[in-house]
């Protein structure tokens, strides 16, 4: 009896790891396609992308040269690209503050609504859907200095009409408030849905302790509850404001005082054929990002509530 018992406890353990390693592999195995796609669309490519980055190809080139680091040390002495990135940080600057509080401030208008919700978030959520160069030509149309509505409108009110698109000092302002308009739908939907989230019971709480007023209540319930949605918002707007492209391909073409990151590596690489000095611009922009999007990440989390 006892051999028996002894027998069947050793042979318990086995059973299990045995049990373990099966479902292990079927891991493995249901993981293995999403893995090999990454490694596709993600890795290869970066690392093609960092083998071009220290040679001096050229697109349709036969042969080659290693120029090791002289591409981004002539990234920072380009003109072009350094004036590109501070476009770049100034659209960002204008586009995330007010994407995001814009979007927030709409989404508390729009959440208390009972009967015109729905259409209110149709509405703002219209330019998420619609095609960016399209709305960009739209826009063309809207700013032209004769035939633009709202030129006419400036007109009207008796001042002079303002060279939106063609005046340097304005082009990136005109564009930053087009990105506004792009992106604050989008932001409102997710500030709604946390909104939505927050239990009733935290506002009444507030309310019995005290907290009668509705911005004291904002900024003791309401704001605190909305941190994991904040910093996803402002990532994401971050993200998406350093990567403006349609917009200046189509209403300035590039011209001087409107470059921007991702239209100077266009230039570079499709018009240009610089594709070695292109990779290395790519490589700067995306540790640009990826910097920018972990510090924001990690500053924020800190003061995160989930």
């Amino acid at each position: 009896m006892v051999t028996t018992a002894s027998a069947a406890q050793l042979q318990a353990p086995s059973r299990t790891s045995s049990t373990a390693r099966r479902m292990a592999r079927r891991g493995i195995l249901f993981a293995l396609p999403a893995t090999l796609l990454l490694i596709a669309i993600y890795i290869i490519p970066i690392i093609v992308l960092a083998g071009f980055s220290v040679t001096d190809y050229r697109l349709g080139a036969l042969s080659t040269q290693f120029v090791g680091l002289d591409n981004f040390t002539a990234a920072f002495a380009d003109p072009v690209f350094m004036r590109a990135l501070k476009n770049t940080v100034l659209y960002a600057i204008i586009v995330i503050p007010a994407g995001v509080f814009l979007a927030l401030g709409a989404a508390l208008l729009v959440y208390n609504r009972k009967h015109s919700r729905a259409f209110w978030e149709i509405a703002y959520f219209l330019p998420v859907t619609a095609t960016l160069v399209a709305m960009a030509t739209v826009w063309q149309f809207l700013l032209h200095p004769s035939l633009g509505p709202v030129n006419a409108a400036i007109k009207w009110f008796g001042f002079e009409p303002v060279a939106f698109l063609s005046n340097p000092s304005l082009l990136i302002p005109t564009m930053a408030l087009i990105g506004i308009w792009q992106v604050l739908g989008f932001n409102m939907v997710l500030f709604l849905a946390g909104l939505t989230a927050i239990p009733k019971d935290l506002h009444e709480a507030a309310r019995l302790d005290g907290a009668k007023n509705p911005i004291d209540r904002f900024l003791t319930v309401t704001w605190p509850m909305l941190g994991p949605t904040t910093m996803f918002v402002v990532v994401t707007t971050s993200i998406s404001a350093f990567k403006v492209f349609e917009t200046v391909a189509v209403l300035t073409k590039g011209r001087s005082g409107s470059e921007v990151l991702l239209f100077a590596l266009y230039l570079e690489g499709f018009e240009y054929a610089n594709t070695g000095y292109a990779a290395a611009l790519t490589l700067i922009f995306l540790a640009i990002v990826l910097v920018l999007s972990i510090g924001q990440t990690l500053h924020m989390d800190r003061k995160v509530h989930y």
